[in-house]
């Protein structure tokens, strides 16, 4: 039970860790500093959006490619 639990928690981190630098990176870089708290919201919306997907998308990855090599 244990090992079932370890991979998916260690692919949960990983996509936690890029998660947090793309959301850094667009509300960086990208995002421009915003005007009014209602800006703010929307600017952390769209990058939340973006780096929960990718980071989420890139967990999965990291998931499948260790549960692949497991089985070779």
């Amino acid at each position: 039970m244990r090992s079932k639990l370890k991979e998916p928690l260690i692919a949960g981190i990983i996509g936690a860790v890029i998660g947090f630098l793309i959301s850094f990176l667009i509300n960086f870089l990208v995002i421009p500093l915003p005007t009014t708290a209602f800006m703010n919201g929307i600017n952390n919306g769209i990058s939340g959006l973006i780096s929960g997907f990718m980071g989420g998308f890139m967990g999965l990855l990291a998931f499948l490619w260790r549960a692949g090599k497991q089985k070779s």
